[in-house]
């Protein structure tokens, strides 16, 4: 178990020397030590740098998850640059949005990708290059940043409108992968397999978490459950992450005896895990310990729940990781009592930026803290309700915003209905959120009209909306309900379709 050091570092800074005959990666071009890891990251640091780009430009990179897509988080910042994962699942009109948002001026793609886009999707000053195209004969040494400097963008979906970019310094990301490692207590002899995509701040957290503890990374791309479970025979992980969707599928399929008792840690993000989902993982892997999770890319990670607390507490959430301070806030700005119902605020050296060019969304979710706080500075508002019991475990009530999780993924129904409404199909929509035993959240459209173009319009999101965007519902009305104000009534129409 790695020591929990306050101090951030620049985040392309790797394990000591002492630990660099250890494997670090284990990929399909075999094995990467990290000696060969810290090589590998400054010769792409140097490619990068050599590109002539300035202090700061934002690099994206749209990949699955490479050699190179593994290292770029930590070349890119080593470089000076701010790297900006964009989630290979996406289509090309959500590629267009980010990188036209972040104002990048550098994709790192593949050629099968860069031919699904349309013409305008590049801005005309964004150099495209081929992940093929990087090589380098120098390598550039570990940088010597400030900690507050901005290391990179990773865009998630807000409650109303487009993808939303979080800002994260060395210091959010560093200080987030000594958290979780120590919490974890991962050490050297772990074999983490990533299934998270790397765009996803748990994803991205997994390798840096990994490497911060001196473990090993075994990436994976996967299509079925079936290629995870043939994955853990194959790398023999100690540690696996996934999201409840996934967790649902594994206790679905056929496991091999031995492959059962291989994993040591579960780890889960992305959605609550409900008590049958919890006894099946205990039954399946009885050696493994859970780990349920709670967090907010805007802070990262803000709780866990400790493996000998999971029977006795399976509605917690749990406590403050290390370096976070977790409150629970009343309207009025006052600390809630034991028992009450409060506002979630995550204080402390992990809390992000802001948003990307969004000054306004930046003061509604980034305030400062509570004048009690035992932190200073800025705070992240979560939105969602708690509360806290005397032991100070926390339970999660329910959220305010009306974003829809499914499969793991936070939706912004405000992007569904402008892609269903795009086509003509219909001229009005609402999307939401119901619940689904596999899915925690299924997508519902309430669109008007008589539903005659269903097929047509189905047909058009498989094509523009990657798969955990696709409405699992559509429901037809003559006309949609409206509230005083004019507005579509959402309340009425889900309580209408839940009923």
């Amino acid at each position: 178990m790695i020591a929990l050091d306050p101090v951030p570092c620049p985040i392309d800074t790797l394990p000591s020397r002492g630990q660099a005959a250890a494997v670090a990666l284990i990929d399909r071009a075999g094995t990467l030590e990290f000696a060969g890891l810290e090589r590998w990251t400054g010769e792409v640091a140097a490619w990068l740098r050599g590109q002539g780009l300035p202090p700061g430009a934002r690099v994206a990179s749209w990949l699955p998850k490479t050699r190179l897509a593994c290292v770029l988080p930590l070349a890119a910042p080593r470089a000076g640059l701010v790297h900006v994962p964009i989630n290979p699942m996406l289509k090309h009109a959500q590629v267009a949005h980010i990188l036209s948002d972040s104002g990048a001026i550098a994709l790192l793609t593949q050629s099968a990708r860069l031919a699904s886009l349309e013409p305008g999707d590049v801005p005309a000053d964004c150099a495209v290059f081929d992940e093929g195209d990087v090589h380098s004969a120098d390598a550039l040494p570990p940088s010597a940043a400030d900690p507050d400097t901005l290391a990179a963008i990773l865009y998630t979906s807000g409650s109303t409108g487009r993808p939303k970019g979080v800002m994260l310094s060395h210091a959010n990301l560093w200080l987030g992968a000594v958290s979780v490692a120590q919490y974890l207590k991962l050490a050297p002899a772990d074999r983490v397999l990533g299934v998270l995509p790397l765009s996803f701040d748990y994803g991205q957290n997994q390798l840096f978490s990994t490497w911060a503890a001196g473990a090993s990374y075994a990436p994976l791309d996967y299509l079925t459950a079936r290629d995870v479970v043939k994955a853990v025979e194959r790398m023999q992980p100690t540690t696996l992450a996934g999201v409840p969707p996934l967790w649902v599928q594994l206790l679905e399929s056929e496991w091999p005896k031995a492959a059962t008792s291989l994993l040591k840690r579960l780890t889960n993000s992305g959605g609550t895990l409900t008590a049958p989902l919890v006894a099946g993982l205990r039954q399946r892997f009885p050696q493994a310990d859970i780990y349920p999770m709670y967090g907010l890319t805007e802070a990262f990670r803000s709780t866990y729940l400790p493996p000998d607390l999971v029977a006795t507490h399976p509605d917690s959430i749990g406590r403050a990781i290390p370096f976070a301070e977790v409150m629970v806030v009343r309207p009025n700005g006052a600390q809630a009592a034991v028992g009450e119902a409060g506002e979630l605020v995550h204080a402390g050296p992990l809390v992000a930026h802001g948003y990307w060019r969004d000054p306004e969304r930046t003061a509604e979710r980034f305030r400062p803290a509570p004048v009690w706080a035992k932190s200073g500075g800025m705070a992240v508002w979560s939105g969602d309700t708690v509360t806290v019991d005397a032991a100070g475990l926390l339970r999660f009530v329910g959220r305010d915003d009306e974003m829809i999780k499914s499969a793991g993924n936070r939706i912004s129904p405000t992007e569904i209905e402008e892609a269903v409404v795009a086509g003509g199909e219909t001229a009005e929509a609402v999307a939401f959120g119901v619940p689904d035993v596999r899915l925690g959240q299924a997508i519902v459209v309430v669109a008007r009209g008589d539903g005659t173009r269903e097929a047509d319009l189905r047909a058009r999101l498989r094509r523009d909306l990657p798969s955990f965007q696709q409405p699992s519902r559509y429901e037809w009305r003559a006309e949609l309900p409206r509230n005083a104000n004019g507005k579509l009534d959402r309340a009425a129409l889900k309580a209408e379709i839940i009923a």
